[in-house]
């Protein structure tokens, strides 16, 4: 039976719920943080040790300001009405991407970052202004800079997800199936699990589902 560590997240379908639902795009953006709750309840339940939850990518500046400003005032209310809870069930809340926010929200995050710092129960990586592509094209700056070999474990060091274990299940909601630039060295040996449903409507017994699912299957990572 395979352990589980690592599970990402591409939390899709937000938008296109909310039109379904209330005809209002950040409805739906609001009630997709009730099933992250869940998802975290369930991970601790779980015993599992990082969850990468796909937040805010590189690509999504290109949706109206409107849309934007909506998505951080909901991180920003999320991590003031979550962050002490966090920090008593000792969940750590790691932010990978770049942090080139406002002031006000990257004073969040690092206070955020700090507080839970030594927190051991479970990792939330939380994806912000991150795209896989130029992710890369950091790590390989860094190893040109510190005058390092190019090699698959320095990649990895240099990677925003350094010292983090590649996730062992992706799991993409909203009945889409691409990478979206998310994780792609990290993704190489992932199990990848596409669910039809929207974010909103996903639930603990999907993510059991899944979660038993990937503990019975054969991985032979280029074996037989």
């Amino acid at each position: 039976m395979n352990h589980i560590k690592h599970v990402a997240i591409i939390m899709d379908g937000n938008g296109r719920w909310g039109i379904k639902h209330k005809n209002s795009r950040n409805l739906g953006h609001k009630e997709g943080i009730r099933t992250v709750e869940k998802i975290i309840k369930s991970s601790i339940k779980n015993k599992i040790k990082y969850l990468t939850l796909y937040a805010f990518s590189t690509e999504n500046w290109k949706r109206p300001k409107k849309e934007i400003n909506f998505l951080f005032n909901l991180l920003e209310n999320f991590l003031l009405t979550k962050i002490s809870q966090f920090n008593k069930q000792s969940i750590k809340l790691k932010v990978i991407g770049k942090k080139n926010f406002s002031k006000k929200i990257n004073l969040l995050l690092k206070k955020s970052e700090k507080m839970t710092l030594k927190n051991k129960k479970l990792q939330i990586n939380l994806a912000l202004n991150y795209g896989s592509k130029s992710e890369l094209v950091h790590s390989f700056n860094m190893i040109k800079k510190n005058k390092k070999t190019i090699n698959e474990k320095n990649i990895s060091n240099y990677l925003f997800t350094q010292n983090i274990p590649d996730p062992d299940i992706l799991i993409r909601t909203g009945n889409t199936q691409r990478l979206s630039n998310f994780l792609l060295w990290q993704l190489a040996y992932t199990e990848i699990f596409f669910e039809k449903k929207l974010w909103p409507d996903f639930n603990e017994n999907d993510y059991n589902l899944i979660l038993n699912k990937f503990k019975k299957i054969k991985r032979n990572y280029g074996n037989i």
